[in-house]
This record gives C-alpha cells, structure tokens and sequence, in this order.
C-alpha cells in the first residue's frame, strides 16, 4: 500500500525586517542545517508536491513510521528519512499552533473609565493551506494601583472570508470587507455593537477587490461616518468578442456560450503580488444610500493608495489625501520597493459637500487634483493630528537618491490651513532627518514604513510608532514639532517590541525574543513633565501565545545575546559607518564547561537591505530546539545602522557582506562557541545569493546548505525579474542608477555574471537543498533551477522542491511547512 503525506507550513510572523525586495518570510528560508562527513556518493533528487499528498490526512501521516512496511514510499523519501520525517513533523506541528497578532483596536468604553480591546489574531490552518483569522476581546480594568487587568473573552471569534477590518473613528461601527472570488461582487458590511446594520454589494462592473496588501491598501471613515472612502482595483475594461462570424462590435455576456473574448492588450502590473492588479483606484461609498463613486480628476498614468480623509475645512470642499505612484514608464515591482519615487495628492470627495458654502457651489481650486509634496520625491504613510493642523508623513528619499531598494527613513509635515484650500507650495519641514552615522547607543534613524490608524497621545503633537535600532524592534515616541526623538522601550531590553495599539496614552504591544514566545505588554505613561515622560511596563497574562508543554520545556534552556563583531579593514570605504562592528545574534543551548558545541546554523537575510532582529520566530524556535546553534548575521549593508554604513553595501555584494559573514563566523569560532567542522548556511533571496556565494567561496567550510528562491545568476535574473534596476544598483553602486537598462549590452551582462555565485560553481562540493516558487516573479525560478541542475552537472549532490502555487515569500501554510520540515530533515543528514 502506498501512503502520501501532506505537509504544510507556518507561516512565521517577525518584522518587517524580512520582507523587503529580496527577502522572503523567515520562516520561508530558515531551516536547520548540520554537519558531517560528504558522502562519496552522489543523489539528486527532484521533489514536487502533488494535488494527491493533500488528500490524504496530516495527522495519519505523522504516524507513517508505524505502518506496515512498504516497497514504496511517498515521492521524495527515502527509508533513511522516514524516522526524521516523522519525529519533526510532530514538533513542528506544535510550533506552528502558535498564534500571532496581526492588528489591535481599542475603545472607550460606556463608564469612561475602563476600556475595550480588539485583537486581530493570525494562526496557520495547514488543512486548509491559510491562514486562520478570528477576533479576541478584551476589557481592560484599571485598578487605583496604576495596575491594568485584561479581562478576556471566553473563546476567539473566527473570521471567515474577512480581508480587512476598520472601526470607525467613534469605534460604534465596525467595517468589515469581503472581497470576492472570480466573478462574485465586493461585500462591504457596517457592524454596530450588537449586530450587522447594513451590507453592501458592490459588483465588479463598479470595482474589483479591495488592496488589503498593506502598501496600495487604504481605507478611511470620514469624521461623522457617513461616507468610506477605500482603495480598490478598477473595472476590467471590456475585451473584443468574436462569434462565428467574426468580430462581434457589441459585446456578449460572459456566460454566451456561442462567442469568446480575446485577451485584447496586455496591461503591465506593479510585479510580484500584484499579477492581476492593473490600477489602484479610490472610490468612495455613502453608507446612507450606498451609492459608490469613483474619486474625480486623477489621471490614468497614477495608481493610488493609503488614501485618508481631511480635516474639514471653512470653505472648502472634503479632502481626500492620498498617495500617488506615476506609471508613466515601465512598471517596476512595488512590492517592498521604497525607492519608487510618489508624492502626496489632495483630491475632492466625490459627494460634493461644502462647509459653511451653498452645496451646488464649486470652485475651480475645489475640483483640480493637488500635488501636497512637490519639494520631495517619496511621500507616503500620510495621517494628520489629532486637531487637524497638521499633515505628518514618512518619506524615502534616501533610498529613491540612492537606489538601494530600502535605506533610512525621514519623517516631514506640512502645516494645514483651517480655512480654504491647502497649498501647493506649502513648506515641508523636516520632522526627523536621515541619520548618517549613529554614535554608539544613539538613535540609528527611522526604519518604519506605516504608522498605526491613531499614532498620537493627548497632547496632540507626539505620535507613537515601531522602528528598528540595530538588531532589535523598539517603540519610539517623536514629537513632530520638535522633532525630538525617545525611545519607549526599556533601553536594557535584548527583546524586540512591536506597537499595536493606544489606549489613550498608554501602549499596548507585544514583546518576544528568538527564546520567548511573545507575550503582551502595557506600557503606562507618567506625565511629570514633558522631559520626563516614562513608562511603565506590565506583563499582560492571557490566552492569545499559549503553546504546548513540550514546546515551553524546548525554549527554556535556550539563551541568546547580540554580539558585537569587528570586521575586517581594507574594504575600500574610509567612511566611519564602515568601520563600525557589525550585529550578529547567537542563540544557543546551555552547555556544561567541557560539553562540545551544537551544530551552527549561519542564518542570512535577505533585501539585503533589510535586517534580522530579535523578535520571536517560529522557524528559529523550531530549529533551536532540534539542537541547533545559530548565528544570525546582520552584515553591513543592513537596516538598523546608520545610512553611512548601509550604502557601504552597494557595489560590493558578493564580496563585503560575503567576507562580514565569515568575519562573524570566525568570531564566533574563536570564542569556542561553534566547532568549525559542524556548520551550515541558509538564506533565501538575496540571503540566498549570500548561501551560494559562500559555498563557492569558501567550499570547505560548509556540510550543508538551503536556499530559497536563491539569486544565483545576476545575469539571468536581469531579464526577468520585476525588478532588473536592483541587479544593476546592487552590482554597480549608486552609479547603477545611470546604468540601468531593459537592454543590458553584453559588458554589463559580464559584470552581473562576475558578480554571481554562478561564477564560482566549479569550486562547490556542498550538499545544497533547493526551495523554489514557481510563481516568483521576484528572482524567477529559472535562477535557482539553473544553479541546481549545474551542481547536478557537476556531481555535487542536491535536492529540488518546487511549489507551483507559491510566489516569492513560499508563503502558503503547508508550503512553509514542508520547507521547514524538509530542512530539517536534509541537514539531520549531514549532521550525524
């Protein structure tokens, strides 16, 4: 009898952090690595998920090593794994059970006094391949003591169906937003506090589905919540008819089974995750009548998103503003790409409404679109204080002057006029500036790309927001007046903390390390006097992070700490930033004074701007508790640093952050905390390209490696991918921006495949498994697939997987766990 078994995966939640151009989930490429002894024999083999494995029950699965044997075994396996397969499936079922948040809302309640919270909770249903949302409530009870208790809710609520969430700005009515499947219309419900008041449908003809990405995506209540206005995708233009006589002039209905449609044009989209998406398009709906109207004036060559609304102002018609991204040229992917230059808009509310005016009067200043940001080319994130006086918004300029796909952030306002129309020419002031080159300990400048619905305390001119500094997430606090900046968070916390929410001046957030499952934190603000202002940090017990027993007794001997590494001088940068130590963080078991060392997984981020902090992961968690040491490398070039040293990276990938990454696991070595026979590398993306660089480079050094969606020929990837200037900034610096072509001449392509680890295939012997999206418009599969066949030319054992539904993150729940499990299971190999 042949048994199949379905594997999934979880999806890991982390920061940001791991999900910028080249970068895909930590979970998707963090898988344990061991090491032993090169077989003399060499295997390939190819493994592709079939429609068959998902038929068959997970959980019977797991118990494959107690069927009867068999002379067949599941594509793939092999009678030496089934053992592992089978005892790290089980263990990796129970971290994917842990649950994360995705938002939180909270709201006054009736008596003034005590509050109520919403909590937006995230958990992978692997039979079902995605994931599972549900509601959790909470009452927060303060007592006299300054002590807060959350009083929870018997059971989560699950949410079927829900793409996005919005209460309105009184917290009375709750949006809810269903988008729809093939040809089916856009559900928009109003919930009020004891049922559902209105449900709206709106049919593709109108619009398509609503952006819930969090980038295009933007949905806003007015002021006194009778209009919404949200971004979604335009109506499909109509496409040529043909019958059997030709060309039918006026069309048919989709279901005439006596004529087809033709494709007509092909219309470019905005890359990877966004195939079918042509343009984003805000519309705004009167609740009261449930007329939808698409937003006046906005040109075609513009797709929109993070719309909000106005303040109301003497005179002057509602205001929406929102973002604009001009598509004038080529569409390059925008899917974690800051450095696409966009600007902030002003537009008029499709509902022609005055204040203080005659109703049918408009003006000319009423009905043009306006450009807010006309001194700065990146403008996004717009929210607007509390008492409407001020526009707030983040800004890229750094990355879009530079290229690098993500850089330091700025934050800038403008001031808004309580009477007539906002000004184009109005000034821009600098709230928080680019920081070049941090001193120790000081703030390394703003890596954040959104702000929460209501970011600012009761003083009207401080907002709240999350941000990296060096291997860590804090909370910040800046005063967009002063631009003064603090830090929320204890500044002795090694942990990563993440912002989710207000309750007037005090923070809701949930905090976590790569040992500790995370946990929620209020932080109560004392108000003695402005530049004294602290919090007060308590542990929020409740149900939300609860895992099992067997995966608590794991964690709890498991320790880490970030070290600080020198790196290397003569790297052809005398700028200060280059010289600075670079972050590694080390996680390890506890071990006795002559007790050897555990295998050391080298775990590598991808972007590479992007970074790894200390925040929770299920996939580290998971591979620490199978036996593993890790060594998370944030090699320069990273987030969280400084702007000097991030810039240093451009030009020189494939050799300085190739040599940081040596430089930490020589460090480490010297330390007699990793055993130099014992060590594996994993990336995916550009983390990827750094995995098969290394065992190009430095082929000794490695028993093993995986690679996700690898970049392992620049030359290849640059007619492909969604992003081809990426190859050419990365490759050639800040000059690559001049450079960049869609017709690479063949010195250009010479370079790319010098700088690749194609480049040095001859030189690699190490055992390397392959994670590929079949649907990754980012670095293509043809990139990994070429590199993988090649070490298969060359007799050097590897192992495919391919996930035919998957695009760059390899982010669908049993497609995460299959990656997972067989990671583990390959290095388990070569890892005696």
């Amino acid at each position: 009898m042949t048994r199949y078994i379905a594997f999934t995966s979880s999806a890991c939640t982390i920061n940001s952090g791991w999900f910028n151009p080249l970068k895909l989930n930590l979970g998707s490429f963090l898988l344990p690595y061991s090491i032993s002894p090169l077989s003399s024999q060499t295997k390939t083999s190819i493994t592709l998920p079939r429609s068959s494995f998902k038929r068959s029950s997970i959980f019977s699965a797991m118990d494959i090593s107690r069927a009867e044997s068999s002379t067949e075994l599941p594509l793939g396996l092999d009678t030496t794994m089934v053992d592992e397969y089978d005892s790290l499936s089980k263990l990796l079922l129970k971290f994917s059970c842990i649950p994360s948040i995705n938002k939180a809302w909270v709201f006054k309640s009736d008596t003034g006094k005590d509050s109520k919270a919403m909590f937006s909770v995230n958990q992978p249903n692997l039979l079902a391949n995605k994931m599972r949302k549900s509601l959790l409530s909470a009452t927060l009870r303060k007592d006299g003591d300054n002590t807060i208790n959350f009083e929870w809710s018997p059971f989560p609520v699950e949410l079927s169906g829900v793409a996005l969430m919005v209460p309105s700005p009184s917290g009375s009515k709750l949006l809810m937003i269903r988008n729809p499947e093939n040809d089916s219309p856009t559900k928009l419900e109003i919930w009020g506090p004891s049922a559902m008041e209105k449900e709206f449908h709106i049919p593709q003809s109108t619009h398509g589905s609503l952006y819930s990405d969090g980038w295009f995506e933007g949905v806003s209540w007015n002021s006194d919540e009778t209009l919404i206005a949200y971004v979604a995708e335009e109506p499909s233009p109509p496409k040529p008819t043909f019958n059997k006589f030709g060309y039918k002039s006026g069309g048919s209905a989709d279901k005439d089974c006596n004529s087809w449609k033709a494709q007509g044009d092909w219309e470019e989209g905005w890359g990877e995750t966004y195939v079918n998406k042509r343009r984003p398009t805000i519309f705004v709906i009167n609740i009261d009548s449930g007329d939808v109207r698409a937003v006046e004036g906005i040109e075609r060559s513009l797709s929109v998103g993070q719309v909000v609304w106005a303040p109301a102002t003497e005179g002057s018609q509602k205001k929406l503003v929102f973002v604009g991204w001009s598509s004038n040229s080529r569409k390059l992917g925008m899917k974690y790409c800051y450095n696409r230059p966009c600007a902030l808009y002003a537009a008029c509310s499709p509902f022609n409404e005055l204040t203080g005016h005659d109703p049918d009067h408009r003006c000319k200043e009423d009905s043009e679109l306006l450009i807010l940001t006309q001194g700065i080319n990146s403008a996004f994130s717009p929210i607007f204080s509390p008492d409407g006086q001020y526009l707030v918004f983040l800004s890229a300029k750094a990355s879009i002057d530079t290229g690098a796909h993500s850089a330091t952030n700025s934050l800038h306002r403008i001031d808004w006029p309580s009477v007539g129309n906002p000004n184009s020419s109005s000034a821009i002031v600098d709230v928080v500036p680019v920081v070049m080159c941090p001193k120790d300990g000081c703030f390394p400048g703003l890596y954040c790309s959104s702000f929460l619905r209501d970011p600012s305390l009761s003083d009207g001119h401080t907002v709240i927001l999350s941000s990296i500094w060096g291997s860590t997430q804090v909370i910040l606090s800046v005063d967009i007046l002063s631009g003064n900046v603090l830090r929320v968070t204890p500044h002795d916390s090694p942990s990563s903390w993440n912002l989710l929410s207000l309750d007037k001046d005090n923070i809701i957030a949930v905090c976590s390390s790569p040992v500790e499952v995370p946990e929620i934190k209020y932080g109560l603000h004392f108000k003695e006097s402005p530049a004294s202002a602290s919090w007060s940090w308590q542990d929020v017990s409740g149900p939300v992070f609860k895992c099992s027993k067997e995966v608590e007794s794991l964690l709890s001997p498991l320790q880490f700490s970030i070290m600080k590494v020198p790196v290397k001088s003569g790297s052809g940068n005398s700028s200060e930033g280059a010289s600075k130590p670079i972050e590694a963080i080390f996680v390890s078991g506890r071990r006795e004074k002559n007790e050897s060392c555990n295998p050391l997984i080298v775990v590598l981020h991808g972007g590479p701007h992007s970074v790894s902090t200390t925040g929770f992961s299920r996939a580290l968690a998971f591979l620490s508790s199978i036996g593993y040491s890790l060594l998370i490398v944030n090699y320069r070039g990273s987030l969280g640093f400084g702007e000097e040293a991030l810039q240093t990276l451009p030009g020189k990938v494939g050799d300085q952050d190739v040599g940081d990454v040596l430089t930490a696991m020589d460090y480490i070595i010297n330390m007699k905390l990793a055993d130099r026979s014992k060590i594996t590398v994993l990336g995916g993306s550009h983390g990827g390209f750094l995995t098969t660089h290394l065992i190009g480079q430095a082929p000794e050094r490695f028993a093993a490696a995986a690679a996700r969606n690898p970049v392992c020929n620049l030359a290849l990837m640059v007619g492909t991918s969604d992003i081809p200037d990426w190859c050419f900034v990365e490759t050639y610096g800040i000059e690559g921006q001049a450079k960049f072509t869609n017709a690479p001449t063949k010195e250009h392509l010479s370079v790319l495949y010098d700088k690749s680890p194609i480049a040095h295939i001859n030189k690699v012997k190490t055992p390397t498994l392959f994670l590929i999206g079949a649907q990754d418009l980012r670095v293509p599969s043809s990139n990994g697939l070429q590199y993988a066949q090649a070490l298969k030319e060359r007799g050097v054992e590897m192992k495919i997987i391919v996930f035919p539904e998957d695009t760059h993150a390899i982010d669908k729940p049993q497609s995460d766990f299959e990656s997972f499990l067989n990671i583990g299971v390959w290095f388990k190999k070569y890892c005696k």
